[in-house]
């Protein structure tokens, strides 16, 4: 039992000093304007970066496909994002342009045409 509590308190303190030893020592410094503004654009390339797999890539082996419905629910989503700046917007168009992607049968809309 007491390995078990030395490997949990041992994996929070890995846990924790990376976090804290940069915010302890730069919150008491003044931070150049371009490294603000560069370290505000971190979040969107690791959420790009994480996304942008799952939007493109399908099949074993991986491979590129445009066809994906989640490539093409999250270009208007995007888009929605972009124009409101509304997080729980968006969230409620993603959740029904991808239902109607996955729910819609398309053939219906070629005997529109």
């Amino acid at each position: 039992m007491a390995d078990y509590l030395i490997l949990l308190l041992g994996m929070g303190l890995v846990t924790y000093l990376p976090r804290w030893l940069p915010l302890h020592f730069l919150s008491r410094r003044s931070l150049p304007e371009w490294f603000v503004q560069w370290l505000e654009l971190i979040p969107a390339a690791i959420l790009s970066a994480l996304l942008l797999p799952a939007l493109i890539l399908g099949g074993d082996p991986r491979q590129i496909d445009y066809l994906r419905p989640e490539f093409w629910v999250a270009l208007p989503t995007f888009a929605f994002a972009w124009w409101t700046r509304s997080l729980g917007g968006t969230v409620v168009v993603g959740m029904l342009l991808f239902w109607l992607a996955k729910n819609v049968d398309v053939t219906w809309f070629a005997g529109l045409v």
